[in-house]
């Protein structure tokens, strides 16, 4: 979602909020802008569009100083245009904030405003807040206490930071249910960004806030507090990633990077953590923790989108291996429908980023109503892994493209890391446990066999990248592949893809083929081939154009389907890993062919942080 950055220090703080913004890209934006303070005032430059227009726009403007915020906007209250882009500034323009998340009760205060005499520029619940900070603000008081007060009559999300000419030399940044960071220089500099790339090229060292912080940024220091007075003292994390992690790397995209990275990816998920002999998992994020495994008697999963379709393998995986009842829940509903949750219950939290505002919030209800509580997420020190009791981390890296690829096959592999765990501790033989660590072993390789088929997946990519729809029919662990893979056509190429069940289509939406529906059909070798090679006849009968996705040469589909696609064959619980990677380079080349923005698809954010 919208992006923050701040700097404070010696440098000029114009250009290093530009390269901030520059690694914040990829969460999806579609207006920026900056307010620099300098000896005369604030100079607030913004613009609609890509960061090129901001960039030019500078280059006129030309600001100077050493304190500065930035933003990138994903329009929630208000069109995508120049007024409505941040930063927002007071009447007088001596204040300057930028925000991320939604201000619920904003139309409320907008009125109390407007009768003290306030009018307003924008549509945004932004300015809303900035205007109310001016009103709160006493005479030689700091600038926080004007924040804090302001915020204490504020419902809704927000990370901010603010700045102003009132009180120079400081930034205020502040959080609730949207993600915040202070990057720690070590040069008498300080930053403040969303998301750790933002200070990357400045420091390593990170401190995350908390729920109800807020924090005071001086070139010399920060101290943090919580919205009621305390002060608090935030640990320090380390970064591990470096700058290279999220450039291209010779590729020309970020998503086709990612697709390419997965054998690497997914051998960081494994490292340390099988067990050959044992035909176990070590998983340390969850060994040490109080919560009896052994006795769980229901899991619930919570996820959005991507995630959930892994959530989906998930459950089909630990239901079979280790005979737990599973149900899996799209985060954005779970909160609202009063679901039955007993004692014994695990609630499984499933993101990328760990800051995704519906599992967020579907994670606080859980751990409400008292139940133990595991995360699955990729970003470490996010939000997610530091409210859930225990979980696993991905180690996949950085995902810069907004449609996730390497997480998504990072995520199945932690969900089968996770079944034999807890298999192993329940019901499930020595034999049966190495038959599963085996096969993991050998799926990066696997992988990289299935990347040998990039070439092929383009020529078939210019075959059908004319088409207006298409069909994605999967069974068993398969289905939730159709579903992802459905997905991704529709986030980058823009064209209508649906995901379906293939013994349903008989039930309704075969009445939609025709000699124009290219049909993406799951068809391993696994315990439901057959079922699915009946359901290919159906649709071949109605001149159905069908691509197969086989792990053999498949002879019972020769001459029935107009492409096969050949990938390794594995244990059929794995298979969603090897499946899924072609689709995933399909949607890319379609994307690329139909001149897609495949890294920023239009309407679309990389961490979905507002409801």
């Amino acid at each position: 979602m919208c992006g923050i950055v701040g700097y404070i220090g010696p440098q000029e703080a114009a250009p290093i909020l530009i390269q901030g913004l520059k690694r914040l890209e990829y969460r999806g934006y579609d207006s920026a802008g900056v307010a620099v303070i300098n000896g005369a005032g604030l100079t607030v430059v913004k613009r609609p569009g890509k960061l090129r227009e901001l960039e030019k726009a500078l280059r006129q403007a030309e600001p100077t100083g050493h304190c500065g915020i930035a933003h990138t906007r994903w329009a929630t209250h208000g069109a995508p245009n120049q007024v409505n882009a941040h930063p927002h500034t007071s009447a007088a323009g001596d204040i300057a904030l930028v925000h991320n998340g939604i201000l619920e009760n904003a139309e409320v205060i907008r009125k109390q405003l407007i009768g003290e005499g306030y009018s307003f520029a924008s549509e945004t619940d932004t300015e809303v807040l900035v205007h109310l900070i001016d009103h709160l603000w006493d005479d030689g008081a700091p600038l926080e206490d004007a924040v804090v007060a302001a915020l204490r009559l504020v419902d809704g999300a927000y990370g901010i930071a603010v700045v102003s000419t009132r009180d120079p030399d400081k930034i205020v940044v502040a959080r609730h249910g949207s993600p915040l960071l202070i990057g720690v220089g070590r040069n008498g500099e300080m930053m403040t960004g969303s998301d750790a790339a933002a200070v990357i090229a400045l420091t390593r060292e990170v401190v995350y806030l908390d729920d109800g912080d807020y924090a005071v940024l001086k070139a010399d220091g920060y101290r943090t507090f919580r919205l009621e007075g305390s002060e608090v003292d935030r640990r320090v994390h380390e970064v591990t990633w470096n700058l290279d992690a999220i450039e291209k790397g010779g590729y020309e995209h970020f998503m086709l990077k990612e697709i390419f990275e997965q054998p690497t990816s997914l051998r960081n998920v494994l490292r340390g953590r099988l067990l050959e002999e044992e035909g176990d998992a070590r998983l340390g994020g969850i060994e040490n923790h109080q919560f009896d495994l052994g006795r769980m008697r229901r899991m619930v999963v919570m996820a959005c989108g991507t995630s959930w379709h892994a959530g989906l393998v998930g459950e089909y995986m630990i239901e079979e291996l280790a005979r737990i009842p599973v149900e899996v829940e799209y985060a954005s509903e779970f909160r609202y429908r009063n679901p039955v949750l007993e004692e014994g219950t695990l609630a499984l939290a499933i993101s990328q980023s760990g800051e995704t505002a519906d599992t967020l919030a579907a994670l606080r209800e859980a751990k409400q109503r008292g139940l133990s509580t595991m995360g699955v997420v990729n970003a470490v020190g996010s939000t997610i892994a530091r409210d859930t009791d225990f979980g696993v981390y991905l180690h996949a890296g950085p995902e810069i493209g907004v449609a996730s690829t390497k997480a998504f096959t990072s995520q199945i592999v932690a969900l089968a890391l996770f079944t034999l765990y807890i298999g192993r501790r329940r019901h499930m033989s020595v034999v049966q446990g190495r038959e599963i660590v085996r096969a993991l072993q050998q799926l990066p390789a696997q992988v990289e066999e299935v990347l040998k088929l990039n070439d092929e997946i383009r020529a078939l990519a210019e075959e059908y990248s004319d088409a207006r729809n298409f069909l994605y029919l999967g069974r068993g662990y398969q289905f939730p592949v159709a579903l992802e893979g459905a997905l991704k056509l529709k986030e980058v190429s823009y064209i209508h893809a649906e995901g379906y069940p293939a013994a349903e289509m008989k039930h309704g939406p075969i009445a939609l083929i025709d000699d124009d529906m290219p049909i993406v059909v799951l068809a391993p070798r696994d315990p439901v081939y057959q079922k699915v090679v009946s359901n290919i006849e159906e649709m071949k009968a109605r001149n159905g154009r069908i691509i197969a996705v086989v792990s053999d040469d498949a002879p019972e589909l020769q001459g029935k389907v107009d492409r096969l696609i050949r990938v390794p064959h594995t244990i059929p619980s794995l298979l969603p890993v090897l499946t899924t990677v072609p689709l995933q380079l399909l949607a890319y080349h379609m994307a690329i062919l139909r001149g897609g923005d495949v890294d920023q698809p239009r309407n679309l954010a990389k961490s979905v942080t507002v409801e």
